[in-house]
């Protein structure tokens, strides 16, 4: 509770990432969907990158927050045997923001060990599955200052401002957020219009001038003849990098911090380090140089070990439509090939 803010009249805010992560983890777990032999359901909340934040000021409420999320969804099919087959894959929301309408919310879906039986299912997560994401995600924003307004404010019974009562009441009635972008940065302090550095991919693209895409995914699992630990290092490794690309790459020392920015192949590819986990996992935001500014795709790069090898699991979410055919063949070629070709991790096909 607010104790020195006389009549709710000064800027507070605060911040709800922490809650968020929990509030998604309890409105998406568990949603599901059915049709005929086919069943999928959202199994985990794998990711909520951004800024989230309950403001108030002269007893008006607003939130501002700018989300990237990452869902993981499971079920089953009945193959072509008639036998249940497993299906796995991910949601991708690229942007939920506070000026987001419904009808506005993207959704990038990306099936694991796509065959002809779980592409099926892509249909099933399209019409039964994601208007439920959809409405539950539709009201986040109030929910938000419904949840944390009054940790903000004042009680209107300790406002003697008739002004501010007014706007108190009003959020009371009414806790939705529809504040237009304008209005948020003429009440914000100056400090809080501030450019930010974000570890979200989607981030520094949030704006509403960036040009969008519409996007797809991307998923190839080669194998590599040598250990999870090697193939870690080779993808981050300065040294290792140049040798590969046949280039000079820029990126920081080995291992590079999260939130640090690489090029690769004299600019051609370029990015940023979201998040690692040695010898495991590697997030990249991702680009090709000629794509339209501001707009990254996520690379994900898990080294699965194996007894006598290794398997990378790389899956692409937010590759611009007609684009993917070329990354793929770029990344077969300049990546996958070309290490193998360099350092003897397994046959060349």
């Amino acid at each position: 509770m607010v104790v020195n803010n006389p009549n709710n009249w000064h800027w507070v805010d605060k911040n709800c990432i922490d809650w968020s992560k929990k509030y998604f983890n309890e409105k998406l777990v568990g949603l599901q969907a059915e049709e005929n032999d086919k069943e999928v359901h959202v199994s985990s909340v794998k990711s909520v990158e951004g800024d989230v934040e309950v403001c108030q000021r002269k007893g008006k409420v607003i939130s501002i927050f700018d989300l990237r999320l990452v869902v993981e969804i499971s079920g089953f099919y009945a193959s072509k045997s008639k036998e249940e087959g497993p299906f796995s894959g991910s949601i991708t929301i690229p942007e939920l923001a506070y000026d987001t309408t419904s009808d506005e919310i993207q959704f990038d879906i990306n099936i694991y060990n796509e065959n002809s039986d779980s592409e099926k299912m892509r249909t099933v997560v399209k019409q039964k599955l994601l208007p439920q994401v959809r409405e539950r995600l539709s009201i986040f924003g109030h929910d938000l200052i419904t949840t944390h307004s009054n940790d903000i404010q004042l009680s209107s019974e300790q406002v003697n401002s008739a002004f501010t009562k007014a706007n108190q009441e009003s959020s009371i009635k009414e806790p939705t957020n529809t504040s237009s972008k304008s209005e948020v940065a003429s009440s914000a302090p100056k400090a809080s219009t501030q450019p930010q550095k974000s570890t979200s991919s989607t981030s520094s693209s949030s704006s509403s001038s960036v040009p969008k895409y519409n996007t797809t995914t991307l998923h190839l699992e080669p194998a590599f003849n040598t250990s999870a630990e090697q193939l870690y290092i080779t993808l981050l490794d300065r040294n290792r990098i140049g040798a590969w690309t046949r280039s000079n790459p820029v990126i920081d020392a080995f291992p590079p911090p999260v939130g640090s920015e690489f090029k690769f192949f004299d600019g051609a590819i370029s990015g940023r380090i979201l998040s690692l986990t040695p010898n495991e996992h590697i997030s990249q935001a991702w680009r090709l140089s000629d794509w339209k500014d501001g707009h990254y795709a996520q690379l994900d790069i898990s080294m699965k070990q194996g007894s006598s090898d290794t398997t990378l699991v790389v899956a692409f979410s937010g590759v611009p439509i007609g684009e993917e055919e070329r990354v793929k063949a770029n990344f077969e070629d300049y990546y996958i090939r070309s290490i193998k070709l360099t350092f003897g991790f397994g046959a060349v096909l």
